[in-house]
């Protein structure tokens, strides 16, 4: 089947956060992880027969959910995992959240590798708890773990360490190598490792995704592996993830933690999550297809026509990390702004003003317009 990834419906009105942040103004947003492209017919068609029902009471996970997130992970990603190791989740920004409540005592830290996510920076403060961070390094164009920095930055109060698996923002698939070091890393000083694996279906290049699934066992740390249909299949409204979580007595802390404060995921989520994890790869293959075009349009853009700014190669995800500290603007966003492209601010990911990010999940009509937008930006200085 041919799906369309060259328009981008009106959203305006439709309560978008992506497109409300500029509601009025000429400019295109390009920030949030937000793909324009119209959901998957299989999906849309699931969601509409579960409205069909009628009735939309406090839902359960379904066991054929359960079981479609079984079958992706042992299909997919190699794992073999029970029913009882997967704790369903609004979000995994709460799961982040409540993961750090979880597993750091008062006094307590946490360790990630910036720049990242957002989230994995402000969990901590929410929690009331430490945190520690160490840059990744770029390695002549590939960026890598910084384990020297690592063994520096822990200490015996480090109780947990972040991963974004694949990263987000540097778009990086790390070698199973490496995360098996990481895991001999978080084993050794007593970590739990969280690995957020929301882009793990985004991947671009011709490489495998390892998950923090294959780090656990006897030998390795307790590990919490994060997964969600939101990203790969654009259904984050829909507020649907899944946390497994092999280690039962690491399961049972996170699930106290979460008590009165995480509700129940509401029937259309279950329902969407099921059709996308059932019924959605035929689109996912052509919507990768539209991401390694619209990256390789990006990596070959910023080259050639916009001087000052630099990019690295995308291995992962919809979202290009863009180093314009060499414009030396006041303020990279707003500049940007002023000229009709919404991007995302890299100080919030950790890193030094002049840091953006750039969203290319969405026509190429509407990422060319924006590119030749910050050509023209560029020009006019």
């Amino acid at each position: 089947m041919n799906y369309d990834f060259n328009t981008c419906p009106d959203r305006a009105g439709s309560g978008s956060l992506k497109w409300e942040r500029y509601a009025g103004r000429d400019v295109i947003p390009m920030w949030v992880a937000d793909m324009d492209f119209t959901s998957a017919p299989e999906i849309i068609e699931a969601l509409h027969e579960r409205v069909t029902h009628g009735v939309f009471g406090y839902t359960v996970p379904p066991a054929s959910t359960v079981e479609a997130a079984r079958a992706y992970l042992r299909e997919r990603h190699g794992a073999e995992v029970t029913p009882e190791q997967i704790v369903w989740f609004p979000g995994l920004v709460p799961a982040l959240n409540v993961a750090c409540r979880a597993f750091v005592p008062a006094g307590g830290e946490v360790l990630t590798c910036t720049p990242v996510y957002p989230p994995f920076l402000s969990s901590p403060e929410f929690a009331g708890v430490g945190l520690k961070t160490v840059d990744l390094v770029d390695n002549n164009g590939v960026w890598e773990i910084d384990f020297d920095g690592l063994e520096g930055a822990v200490t015996p109060n480090t109780k947990l360490f972040i991963l974004c698996n694949p990263h987000n923002p540097v778009g990086r698939v790390f070698p199973r190598a490496t995360l098996e070091r990481l895991a001999e890393f978080c084993s050794r000083h007593g970590l739990v490792l969280i690995s957020d694996e929301i882009h793990c279906d985004l991947v671009l290049d011709d490489l495998p995704h390892t998950s923090g699934l294959k780090l656990a066992g006897p030998s390795g740390p307790p590990v919490l592996s994060m997964f969600a249909p939101s990203k790969t299949f654009n259904l984050a409204g829909l507020a649907c993830a899944f946390v497994v979580i092999p280690d039962a007595n690491t399961r049972r802390v996170f699930q106290k933690s979460a008590r009165g404060l995480i509700t129940e995921i509401n029937a259309l989520g279950y329902a969407g999550c099921e059709a996308a994890l059932r019924h959605g790869w035929p689109w996912h293959r052509e919507m990768i297809q539209t991401l390694r075009a619209n990256r390789d349009r990006v990596e070959d853009f910023v080259a050639t026509s916009l001087p000052g700014i630099r990019t690295w190669h995308l291995e992962a995800t919809y979202l290009a990390w863009l180093d314009a500290q060499e414009l030396k603007l006041p303020n990279a966003v707003k500049f940007f702004e002023d000229h009709g492209v919404g991007l995302s601010d890299g100080v919030p990911f950790g890193a030094p003003q002049g840091f953006l990010r750039l969203n290319f999940g969405c026509p190429r009509s509407q990422l060319d317009e924006a590119l030749a937008r910050m050509a023209r930006a560029l020009a006019s200085r």
